[in-house]
Formats: structure tokens, C-alpha cells, sequence
């Protein structure tokens, strides 16, 4: 069987962060999230992999020319729906396929579970099923999928990824995977559902913290770099190569540090902490429940919780960032999240500044002593003064 892997969107949802780079490259324990979805095909024996890309296309191909596993690339120009991202794949499909999200972490039961099935979905109970396809059942098969309803009649939602025959191809009916499916079934096909051991997307920038709790629970514990003797290091800690850990610092896993990081003395690290390479922390710092992109930076006597810091980011002594639950307009819709902060790429911070529940748009710059809420700083290259 082959394997479709839709990696061509960008995830609007998700800014500040997938202004730079598409949703499928945001990290999670310090993997990117297309990486989850290739390991669980890879695991099941499904060799044939074809990715398409649109979306800041040459960082994912970057990426995939990397890996061990050998995958077939191929570009949607234009970034108009599943069903076409589907299409630009058609001149490689050659028999049954599995369609697959980049962008959503599935485990590789969940694939061994749907992988010999035909004509079926993978689907999942969800608290917030309105943010997702809505998988409606009829005699023991899927009757319709409603795509984001506003009011949703169930809590059983699509996770995006398919099993199908190779002649659904010429059954495609418009831009929209969801809209073909359910043509298909219109016209007499049938679709079974199977549900997921274990799927979570991210569709808002703090949900990336739940994701990373997740994948932290499955990380191999592995101590390298310079670890002083002083540190206390207890539960699944995972320490790259050239890092350096000060005297009294202490690591409490799930925690995940990248190559050549460096966290300073008296230090509190974890848990459910993703640390990239190249990131400094200095002395006195707290660090939980936090993600941070590479080449970030956390001054001195801070105190970080419940945060998401973008890459090359760099934040002053004695700041604080604390969870808040504030209401954010996104793409048009009201939502109420739960998270200290969300910082985007080189955001500047000067000290003593407080986030609580804020989202900063990139290459931002935040003066000291300010408390910054909600989307007080949403656009890229904001200055606060």
C-alpha cells in the first residue's frame, strides 16, 4: 500500500509561528510534527510515501532529504484544498493508498489498525469537535462528514487520514477532500470507521503545548554533553550532544534538550519541557510545561510556564509568564485559550516584562516592565514601548 502525506498547508491558525515555516515543521520534543506520521508508516512496512509539499516548500523538502526513510515529493503550486493536494500526487498513486496529514501526530497502531481496511476513516472522539470534520454514522457506516460545523451533532470527528482505492482518483469533485467524500457516498460508496488508538492535532499555538506533552512521554531517556556534578537529573531526560548543564541545576523529565544548549547554575528545568539546540538559560531560571524553538534565550531569574518561545527568541532578566485564559479573535472566530504566552521568532524582551496569556507576532520588540495580554502584540514587528 502507499501513503499520501498532505504537507502543503500553512496552518494559518497557528500564527505568529507558521509565518516562517508550515505547520508540519513546528517542533515537538524537538521532532517536527511530520516526522510522527512518517516513523508510525514507516513502523507499519509502508516504504511507498509520497509527500506533497506547497507551503514553504524547500524547508520541508530540506527536511525530508534528511531522513533514512526514502519518500517521492511532489509540489501543489497552489494551496487549494486536500482534494488538489491529492490531485498533484495522482501521476504516483498506482494502487491503494492512505492519505495521511503532516501535520497531526498519529501513533503507528492507529496506522496498523486502518492500513488493510478499504474505503475507511480514521476517527477519534474530540472535546471541541467543531474545529474538525464531523463523522455522522448510519447503520454502522458513515453516513456524511460535516466539515467545521458550527454546532456540532457528535463528538466523533474525521483525523484526516484516509484508506482508499486507487479509482477514487477519478472521483474527485472539487478542491475539497471532504466534498468528494461525500459525494462518493452519495453516489452508493461505502466508508467504514476506525478509531484511532492515539491522534491529536494542534490547531491553535497553545495546543502545541499539549502536543509536546504527548510526544514527551515517548522520548528515550540519553545523557550527553557536560553534566556538573551538582545537577540532579531524575525521570526521562534527554540531553544532547555538546550541552552543557550547571552546578545545582535541577531536571525533573519529561524534558528534551537539543545539541550545544546551555542552562545555567540553580536552575529548575521540567517537567513537560522541550528544549531546541543552540538555547541558553540563564542562572536562576524555572522553566514547565514550556517549548523552546532553536537559538531561543530565557535571562536570568525568570519564571516560564505554560509558553511557546520561536525560534531566536530572547527574553531579558526577571521576566514572568504566567497562564492566563484570555478570549482571541482568530481567523474571524472567538476563542478562549488557556497559556502564558506565545512568542513568535526573534521577538526581543527587554527585563522585568509579564506575559500572561499573549500571543507576540515575530521580530517583535517588548521594553522592559510591561505586561502584555492577549493580542496586544499579534502583528509581526511590533514595538512596545
Amino acid at each position: 500500500m502507499q501513503a499520501v502525506i498532505i504537507a502543503a498547508g500553512e496552518g494559518k491558525r497557528l500564527r505568529p509561528l507558521t509565518r516562517n515555516r508550515p505547520k508540519a515543521l513546528l517542533p515537538v520534543a524537538n521532532n517536527p510534527i511530520i516526522d510522527y506520521p512518517i516513523q508510525a508508516l514507516s513502523g507499519c512496512g509502508v516504504r511507498d510515501i509520497i509527500v506533497v509539499v506547497g507551503y514553504r516548500k524547500d524547508h520541508v523538502i530540506r527536511y525530508l532529504d534528511r531522513l533514512d526513510i526514502p519518500v517521492q515529493i511532489v509540489e501543489q503550486k497552489k494551496q487549494l484544498g486536500t482534494a488538489n493536494a491529492l490531485s498533484c500526487a495522482e501521476p504516483l498513486i498506482k494502487e491503494d493508498f492512505l492519505i495521511v496529514p503532516g501535520d497531526n501526530y498519529i501513533n503507528q497502531g492507529s496506522i496498523a489498525k486502518i492500513l488493510n481496511k478499504k474505503n475507511a476513516v480514521l476517527v477519534k472522539e474530540h472535546p471541541y469537535p467543531s474545529n474538525f470534520g464531523v463523522v455522522l454514522m448510519k447503520g454502522g457506516e458513515v453516513s456524511c462528514i460535516l466539515e467545521k460545523p458550527e454546532r456540532a451533532p457528535s463528538f466523533t470527528v474525521s483525523t484526516g487520514i484516509f484508506s482508499l482505492p486507487c479509482e477514487f482518483l477519478s472521483q474527485l469533485t472539487s478542491n475539497d477532500l471532504t466534498d468528494s467524500i461525500n459525494e462518493m457516498i452519495k453516489q452508493g460508496g461505502h466508508l467504514s470507521a476506525v478509531t484511532a488508538d492515539d491522534w491529536q492535532d494542534a490547531v491553535y499555538p497553545w495546543d502545541l503545548l499539549a502536543l509536546n506533552v504527548k510526544t514527551l512521554s515517548m522520548i528515550i531517556p540519553q545523557k550527553s554533553g557536560i553534566i556538573t556534578s551538582d545537577a540532579r537529573i531524575s525521570g526521562a531526560v534527554r540531553i544532547g550532544r555538546g550541552s552543557t548543564i550547571g552546578p545545582f541545576t535541577t531536571i525533573t523529565g519529561p524534558v528534551v534538550i537539543g545539541e550545544n544548549a546551555v542552562i545555567g547554575s540553580h536552575c529548575c528545568i521540567g517537567p513537560n519541557v522541550s528544549i531546541g539546540a543552540r538555547v541558553k538559560i540563564e542562572p536562576f531560571t524555572m522553566l514547565q510545561n514550556a517549548l523552546l524553538m532553536n537559538d531561543a534565550a530565557i535571562g536570568s531569574h525568570s519564571q516560564v510556564t505554560e509558553a511557546v518561545i520561536g525560534e531566536g527568541s530572547v527574553l531579558g532578566d526577571h521576566t514572568t509568564i504566567a497562564p492566563g485564559v484570555p478570549m482571541l479573535e482568530i481567523e474571524d472566530t472567538l476563542i478562549r485559550g488557556r497559556f502564558g504566552c506565545v512568542l513568535g521568532d526573534h521577538v526581543r524582551s527587554d527585563p522585568f516584562c509579564i506575559y500572561q496569556g499573549a500571543i507576540v507576532g515575530n521580530n517583535s520588540r517588548i521594553r522592559g516592565g510591561k505586561m502584555i495580554s492577549g493580542l496586544e502584540a499579534f502583528q509581526d514587528g511590533v514595538l512596545v514601548v
